[in-house]
């Protein structure tokens, strides 16, 4: 890799935009990322809703190499960050998804409810994962072999 790969995340919870509890997710995320390489342009945690549209245009503008959120990936009223991205994506990567529900519905049922994207908008890989620590590590374990690849191919690498 010649020039250091970029990063932004986001969190989508509202209580923890509030204080009502620590976001957990983020720190997993940005600790992972930083151990491959990739530098952290941007990481926040934004309310459920309109702040996760804004806040996803507002990295996608940075253009990252990639963009992992986590949250808002379930059946509540105000989870909605599936919806919110995908008007972002130009191509959708849903094999990427469904490794990650697979990974997650190994450990529990529950792992068929999150209802995330992968996908590419422009040069940045974005992918959405559920808002619980120990799912955004089953993502992550998915995505441990693959990135690096994914991120080889968005900048005109055509080795396999």
């Amino acid at each position: 890799m010649s020039k250091q790969r970029t990063a932004a995340l986001i969190i989508a919870s509202t209580r923890a935009a509030a204080g009502v509890y620590q976001d957990e997710c983020g720190p997993l995320i940005q600790r992972w990322l930083v151990g491959k390489g990739y530098a952290v342009q941007l990481a926040e945690v934004v309310p459920d809703g309109d702040a996760v549209r804004e806040a996803l245009a507002a990295c996608l503008a940075g253009k990252p190499s990639v963009l992992i959120t986590s949250g808002g990936t379930g059946l509540s009223a105000d989870d909605v960050t599936p919806e919110l991205t995908e008007p972002f994506l130009t191509r959708s990567l849903p094999g990427i998804m469904e490794a990650v529900r697979r990974a997650g519905a190994a450990k529990t049922p529950m792992a068929a409810l999150s209802r995330g994207h992968a996908g590419v908008s422009e040069g940045t890989f974005v992918i959405n994962l559920p808002g619980s620590p120990k799912a955004v590590q089953d993502g992550l374990d998915v995505l441990e072999p693959i990135l690096d690849h994914i991120c080889a191919q968005l900048e005109g690498s055509h080795e396999h």
